[in-house]
């Protein structure tokens, strides 16, 4: 391998929002424990990316940034080259973060009062950007049948509502890890078209995908359903450079992008950091070869967790993934309390995921497991799971 995806950095009393929150609860914990929590990872930043912003730093001032073309030709270029989406310049809005364009959607493309539908379990900021704006949670759960699937019977009998205004869709899906196939989205986009329901379609794990699958970005399915779409983006999870803080926000049809623009210029929320906006143009033009090597890191620490719990773990069920870095872990069969397992995991096994409430009611008895680290750190983590598990049993 041409880059290092085994050192692990230890950002303990660095800020680091994981760690902090981890400290908060054991401030005690031996310093080889890790989090594996909040999705950002465990590996350097790619040193194209380093040495990229060290010498803009040499030669720039940090003021307020403007769009440059060779950050839009950038943006433009990864899209053409990975998804087959030719897109245009005035279709771009980078944002601070895709959870601030989430806020930015509900606010300008539904009303007080209106519903807006969700697959739960999902990211949890989709339940909070409803709550907040005042609007309703329209709930359409997710069900399990030899893997995760929509209801589509129950989201089109929730669609027909006409109060119901707005659908957040999740792709690749966070937490469950599914990358939905192009027959999926097309019955989504047929549901939402007859019932005239704008689709938000969060597609920032979208460069993570498991060999063998194929991520199809609902922009580029089809023109009807591109007239009708909000597609959010960014290289923060892809090179882990989410604490710079840059999107790119795709809308094709020009009254969406105005009325989603309007609500930035409303919210003080327009542009973007400087640094984020120069991470992202270095990321799309060097930063490929750095990412393919990720991918095959985070397929390999994904059949090592799925095959160590399923044959070490009988009590707990890892679901497989075919996009992100985020595997959804089942709890339920060991039949504790929500504090019970807490303690079982944070207290016994030092082991820090999270929670499965945060992705709604639907998550009660899962936590979430970020795989995205040294696979040295995810063999000591999964060993304390297996060693408190086993005690537990043996206490019953």
């Amino acid at each position: 391998m041409k880059y290092n995806f085994d050192t692990f950095t230890n950002r303990r009393n660095l800020g680091a929002a994981k760690y902090e929150r981890m400290l908060e609860v054991n401030p005690e914990l031996p310093e080889d424990i890790i989090p594996l929590s909040i999705a950002d990872m465990e590996f350097n930043t790619a040193p194209e990316i380093v040495e990229g912003l060290k010498n803009y730093l040499e030669d720039s001032v940090l003021g307020y940034p403007e769009f440059s073309e060779s950050y839009i030709d950038a943006v433009k270029k990864w899209f053409a080259r990975r998804y087959d989406w030719e897109i245009q310049k005035n279709w771009i809005v980078p944002t601070q973060g895709v959870v601030p364009a989430i806020y930015t959607s509900v606010d300008a493309f539904t009303e007080p009062g209106d519903g807006v539908i969700l697959f739960p379990p999902v990211y949890g900021p989709f339940f909070t950007s409803i709550i907040h704006n005042g609007r309703r949670i329209i709930r359409s759960s997710l069900v399990y049948d030899d893997g995760f699937k929509i209801d589509f019977e129950d989201f089109e009998k929730k669609a027909k509502d006409p109060s119901n205004k707005l659908l957040l869709f999740c792709n690749p899906h966070n937490p469950v890890g599914r990358v939905w196939s192009r027959e999926e989205l097309e019955e989504v986009a047929r549901i939402c078209l007859e019932n005239d329901i704008i689709i938000f379609s969060d597609e920032i794990h979208a460069d993570i995908i498991m060999p063998g699958n194929d991520f199809i970005t609902f922009g580029n399915l089809n023109e009807e359903v591109s007239e009708n779409l909000v597609v959010a983006t960014a290289p923060s999870k892809t090179f882990n450079i989410a604490g710079l803080y840059n999107s790119n926000i795709i809308i094709k049809n020009e009254k969406l992008r105005d009325r989603f623009s309007q609500r930035l210029e409303e919210r003080h929320q327009k542009g973007s950091n400087v640094l984020g906006l120069k991470a992202c143009e270095i990321a799309y033009n060097e930063g490929e070869p750095w990412l393919e090597e990720l991918i095959s890191v985070i397929d390999e620490n994904r059949k090592f967790v799925v095959d160590f719990v399923e044959r070490e773990i009988e009590d707990v069920v890892a679901y497989d993934i075919e996009g992100t870095y985020l595997i959804w872990l089942d709890f339920r069969r060991l039949k504790l309390s929500d504090p019970r397992l807490d303690e079982l995991l944070e207290r016994e096994a030092l082991l820090f995921l999270t929670d499965g409430k945060f992705f709604g009611d639907e998550g009660k008895g899962f936590k979430r497991i970020n795989i995205a680290c040294p696979k040295k750190v995810l063999e000591d983590a999964l060993m304390r799971l297996k060693n408190a598990v086993d005690r537990l049993k043996e206490e019953r």
